[in-house]
């Protein structure tokens, strides 16, 4: 990806090396890859998963004094200069799409962690993976996770990192246009595997919004080198529940899905690429996903 001389946005807290710090409670929207892994590794090895949620949504007993802060590395820095000019963009495209529709679009902040944060949605952990917390419109994300996505989940290349931001700016413009809390509401009168059914239709909506970002991003700015679509695909694949399950525990459980299979997260990211238009993005009405 070409972004080094692209704009850079002012809305990226950088909390890496310092404490939690406090926040409410809510409730996570998006991502949570990591977790995702955590429970099927749990399942694996014959442990009870809901074992893993608390130990993951409690908070450590460990203080960390606000004081107490790491220096950054130079990788550290290449990291916040790389997620501040994709997160600018992001804001450059959806910026403008909202305006032509007549709606304002409000920026979301980046808020980068290391090993934990105390986010308005409540207390998470790294483990948690990248994730969009609606009750203060922030994006949350532990730097160390683009190691666990090339280094276990095989999604190599700055593209990946940017669809995975990109995705959970999805999620935040899902929250502007009431989607997210549409959604929700529907889950909470549903069955669990509706509920599921519901979850996946949000993600693989989020998925095709981050195509929608990177359409724009190419034909509006050319930022994109060869091979970056690919890089992102190979990113949307790398997270689908199907995959997962399957390395996790050997066989699958479509019941479960939260987030769409690799089929699905690829195919929503591509319709979204090959249009630019949001409006092909609706999954909630699409007989096929």
């Amino acid at each position: 990806m070409l972004w080094k001389n692209g704009r850079r946005s002012d809305n990226i807290d950088d909390q890496r090396g310092s404490g939690p710090r406090p926040g409410g409670r809510g409730g996570l929207v998006g991502g949570g890859i990591g977790t995702l892994i955590l429970v099927l590794v749990a399942l694996y090895f014959g442990v009870d998963p809901s074992v893993v949620m608390q130990q993951v949504a409690q908070p450590s007993t460990q203080q960390i004094s606000p004081q107490a802060t790491a220096a950054l590395s130079a990788q550290d820095e290449q990291d916040k200069a790389f997620l501040s000019v994709v997160l600018a963009d992001t804001e450059d495209t959806w910026g403008a799409l909202f305006q032509q529709a007549g709606r304002q679009y409000v920026d979301p902040r980046l808020v980068l962690f290391s090993g934990a944060v105390q986010s308005a949605c409540g207390y998470a952990h790294a483990a948690t993976g990248p994730f969009y917390c609606p009750s203060d419109q922030k994006l949350y994300l532990d730097t160390q996770f683009f190691q666990e996505l090339q280094q276990r989940l095989g999604a190599k290349g700055d593209f990946a990192q940017a669809y995975v931001i990109a995705h959970e700016v999805g999620h935040h413009v899902q929250n502007l246009l009431g989607v997210e809390a549409k959604v929700r509401e529907a889950m909470q009168r549903s069955s669990p595997q509706r509920a599921n059914a519901l979850l996946v239709r949000l993600e693989l909506q989020a998925d095709c919004y981050a195509g929608v970002w990177a359409y724009h991003a190419q034909h509006e700015r050319q930022v994109l080198e060869p091979g970056d679509v690919e890089e992102a695909i190979n990113a949307a694949q790398a997270v689908g529940d199907d995959r997962l399950q399957q390395q996790a525990q050997g066989y699958v459980v479509p019941d479960s899905f939260t987030h769409g299979t690799s089929a699905q997260r690829a195919r929503w990211f591509e319709t979204g690429f090959a249009s630019g238009r949001p409006q092909v993005c609706d999954t909630f009405n699409a007989t096929q996903l």
